[in-house]
């Protein structure tokens, strides 16, 4: 398949493949449908890819991106080797863009998820690594780093409708001090800063990727100052 030249939006019929996806959701019925999953599902994918990617690097944290499966559009096909659910396909399009050279969850990054009726895009870290959790416990207690990360977690709070996530524990992790001034931020195994709400309607032109830009940009500091901490991790 040609890969399309320009994002025009992503079409009703998109929406509504996912949806049908969702309710037939089996080899059968992918394989009978492969010309919508290539036309109305991987090729507005990856025109967004590359039409969004240069303007990610705008952003500091060196931000990377590949407009291929398994590059920045992650594959429709489920891993079910772990799970108990067994449906093949995913019900949604997954994108990922990274910091640095490591492309994994290592490292900060951006992405968004469409799903039928839902978006949802943002920026950060949904796991730490041991030594990251580590280091990120160590930047809460560092004074200027700590006060950073509050400032950030207020200002991205406040600069939309961003719920900033991350906090997993109940109580403060053993040998931290539960009456520290920063002791929730001890509760955190992870950090990122998420939008999530129903379609909008700039989906369906190119000034989409604009609208996701403006919000990658407005939580942009969560990576910032997870690229100070993790730096040299």
């Amino acid at each position: 398949m040609e890969r399309p030249l320009s994002f025009d939006g992503f079409s009703d019929e998109t929406f509504r493949y996912l949806a049908e996806l969702t309710a037939n959701n089996e080899k059968a019925w992918f394989e009978a449908n492969r010309a919508r999953y290539e036309a109305c599902y991987l090729a507005p994918a990856l025109a967004f890819i590359e039409a969004i990617g240069p303007r990610l690097r705008e952003l500091p944290g060196d931000v990377r991106y590949e407009a291929r499966v398994n590059g920045s559009l992650f594959r429709v096909n489920r891993d079910v080797r772990f799970s108990k659910d067994k449906t093949p396909y995913k019900n949604h399009v997954d994108m990922w863009f990274w910091q640095g050279e490591r492309k994994g969850w290592e490292s900060p990054g951006y992405y968004m998820r469409l799903l039928p009726d839902e978006i949802i895009l943002g920026a950060g870290m949904h796991s730490f690594s041991k030594e990251g959790l580590t280091a990120f416990r160590q930047a809460v207690l560092d004074d200027v780093q700590g006060a950073a990360l509050e400032e950030v977690v207020a200002s991205v709070s406040r600069a939309g409708p961003y719920a900033v996530a991350g906090e997993s524990r109940k109580t403060v992790p053993r040998g931290f001090d539960p009456g520290h001034p920063r002791a929730r931020l001890l509760r955190y195994e992870a950090l990122n800063a998420n939008l999530a709400g129903p379609i909008p309607s700039e989906s369906a032109d190119p000034g989409f990727v604009d609208y996701c830009f403006g919000h990658f940009k407005a939580v942009s500091p969560i990576n910032a100052w997870l690229t100070s901490v993790f730096k040299g991790h």
